[in-house]
């Protein structure tokens, strides 16, 4: 099975560990981030994977020479423009347009959730996007509708929404930064350029199904801040994987 690992962000959010090394290679009990992803990715049997890069390429690509993993991986150069999550994907088209779905998980997210029961409920649906989603405070959420299919967003901070279906209840989770993607979205996202997945799916979802899987009982660490890391620290050693 094939995956992309989103990791060419700039890392704001994680400054200054971030002035001089990317996000991805910020180390999480002596681990990368990238490292911890790459190896949940191989525990679930996606050994086909993908890695984007921008800033602070280098580093990254140097990392990957250098370490083993049971694992074909390859880059996703994206140096001279960042392009975004919707971007990226498109601009690795090529890789993971196989006639299958593949996985899409963001660099700084450090769960638990059972990526092969999530594919096997992509497998099972007709949607064309499944996401990983929980009950945990976020500062933006997905709203959906009593199917769990996917109906608008909200920024909890500015009270922004945006509803793209009516339904007369919508219910709010957190996106986890996971999802599985049919590959038919290819035909229907901008064949190039800059563009985020989170307004490719609120259009999309008018017209198509893009289901959220809650996930609730598993825990979700977004590593975006540097006071995360200890939690992510704690995490780890509880769930005591032996692959970390």
């Amino acid at each position: 099975m094939r995956a992309m690992i989103l990791a060419a962000g700039l890392g704001t959010r994680m400054q200054p560990l971030t002035f001089d090394k990317p996000k991805a290679l910020i180390e999480v009990n002596g681990k990368t981030l990238l490292e911890i992803s790459i190896n949940n990715l191989i525990r679930y049997g996606f050994r086909d994977i993908i890695v984007n890069v921008h800033h602070h390429a280098n580093q990254v690509i140097e990392f990957l020479n250098n370490s083993r993993f049971d694992a074909q991986i390859e880059i996703s150069d994206e140096t001279d423009r960042l392009l975004d999550t919707g971007g990226a994907i498109v601009h690795a088209r090529s890789f993971l347009d196989q006639g299958k779905p593949f996985l899409v998980h963001n660099v700084d997210i450090v769960s638990n959730i059972d990526l092969q029961y999530l594919y096997e409920r992509h497998m099972n649906s007709y949607a064309i996007a499944t996401l990983a989603v929980s009950k945990r405070e976020s500062s933006r959420v997905f709203l959906f509708d009593n199917q769990m299919a996917l109906a608008g967003w909200r920024n909890m901070i500015t009270g922004k929404v945006i509803i793209t279906n009516l339904s007369k209840m919508l219910t709010a989770f957190a996106f986890s930064g996971i999802h599985i993607i049919s590959p038919d979205i290819f035909n229907l996202l901008p064949h190039q350029g800059e563009f985020s997945m989170v307004e490719a799916y609120l259009k999309l979802c008018k017209n198509y199904i893009i289901q959220g899987v809650e996930l609730s009982n598993s825990e979700v660490i977004d590593v975006g801040k540097p006071e995360n890391i200890e939690i992510a620290s704690k995490f780890l050693k509880k769930i005591n994987r032996n692959i970390f």
